[in-house]
């Protein structure tokens, strides 16, 4: 399989420089592993790899403080870190006692545990980055239509054939539910989480509806809500917060709710094939969320998205806002002559007409009309104000 560098590679290297701890979160098979391993021959320090998963490396840490101090010269990389909380605290303590940067580079999949451990314990000496699956802008001669059918997770995205990144994405998920999240500590009927998932490929993109789901799976609303958040922590699902900024309107207060990888939503609404996808009823929906996800994963910090709805239909699917003042707003569209209809026209003006852009998969880059332009993804980071 072909290497593609990561995005994050140059700011991972900073910060390796400057923080004695920094941490890679991000889903399983995201590529982490892949990543570190590549990074730390770009580090002057001799590395010393465990992967907490392998009970050989696991033995090694059956006295932690000496095998850590025997190698405080060397950068020690920590994998699946969440599977050993307890080493949080040694952590600091090795830090406080010796701190310079490229100590530790730990990586985890996201857990409540790992981030409540870790930022009690090691404040103002970890660095954090997020690792997502691929995004398009990682993938210059990759096919836009294959990374939105099979998804950014590497097994899925560069499988021989259509059958088998069907498969892996079968059995990622089944995985994630049967042994992700009872390790992260949620314990609930896979059956039901299973369920849960299904009814969410549903609500991708659309508000979420807490009370629906729950009387649909026959939950409590606080069962629905904490199921939600672990998904949310494992990077499985992502909220998007509605724009409060025009107080005078009555607004949309609830967030969307969209799988944050277009593979996993595909393979849950049996979707194995990119003529399937494009008849589907869902094509629409999974469209918004892919752009969605290449969209923000490259945003800056600086940068925050949301969508904007009022009472009355006026909405646009995304807005980003910076310093509070709305600077670009995105509509995703998959018809292959876009436009903006009228609730898009009224939300724009109470924005304050900032620059409009449509997306699509099925038209050229050109001026729609003053301040509003349609384009390709590829195109898309041109225009960023």
């Amino acid at each position: 399989m072909k290497l593609y560098p990561r995005y994050i590679e140059n700011t991972l290297l900073k910060r390796l420089q400057a923080f004695p701890v920094v941490g890679i979160t991000g889903p399983r098979q995201a590529g982490k592993t892949t990543l570190a391993k590549s990074i730390v021959k770009e580090i002057p320090k001799e590395a010393v790899y465990l992967d907490l998963e392998l009970p050989s490396d696991l033995n090694r840490l059956r006295n932690a403080e000496l095998f850590l101090k025997e190698n405080e010269g060397n950068l020690v990389v920590i994998d699946e870190v969440q599977r050993i909380p307890e080493l949080f605290p040694l952590l600091r303590s090795l830090v406080d006692m010796r701190r310079e940067p490229a100590r530790f580079l730990i990586l985890g999949s996201a857990s409540p545990e790992l981030l409540k451990q870790s930022s009690e314990t090691l404040a103002g000496r970890i660095s954090y980055l997020e690792l997502t699956p691929f995004h398009y802008r990682e993938l210059p001669d990759i096919d836009f239509k294959k990374h939105w059918l099979r998804g950014g997770f590497p097994p899925s995205l560069f499988a021989t054939d259509e059958y088998l990144s069907f498969q892996w994405l079968e059995d990622f998920v089944t995985t994630f539910i049967e042994r992700d999240l009872p390790q992260f500590g949620l314990n609930a009927p896979s059956q039901t989480l299973r369920n849960l998932l299904l009814m969410l490929t549903g609500a991708h993109g659309n508000l979420l509806n807490q009370s629906a789901l729950a009387n649909s799976l026959g939950l409590t609303m606080p069962t629905v809500k904490r199921y939600l958040s672990y998904l949310e922590n494992a990077y499985f699902i992502r909220f998007l917060s509605p724009w409060f900024a025009n107080v005078s309107k009555r607004l949309v207060k609830t967030p969307k709710i969209y799988f944050r990888d277009s593979g996993v939503l595909n393979y849950l609404a049996g979707i194995s094939e990119m003529n399937q996808l494009l008849g589907s009823l869902l094509a629409g929906a999974s469209w918004e969320g892919y752009v969605l996800q290449q969209i923000i994963a490259n945003l800056p910090s600086n940068v925050l998205p949301y969508f904007y709805r009022t009472k009355d239909g006026s909405e646009l699917d995304l807005v980003l806002v910076k310093g509070a003042r709305p600077i670009l707003a995105i509509e995703m569209k998959i018809s292959s002559r876009p436009s903006l209809n009228r609730g898009n026209r009224f939300a724009l003006a109470d924005l304050g007409n900032p620059p409009a852009i449509i997306i699509s998969p099925a038209s050229g880059d050109y001026p729609l009309e003053k301040n509003v332009r349609v384009c390709h993804l590829e195109h898309f980071w041109d225009y960023l104000p």
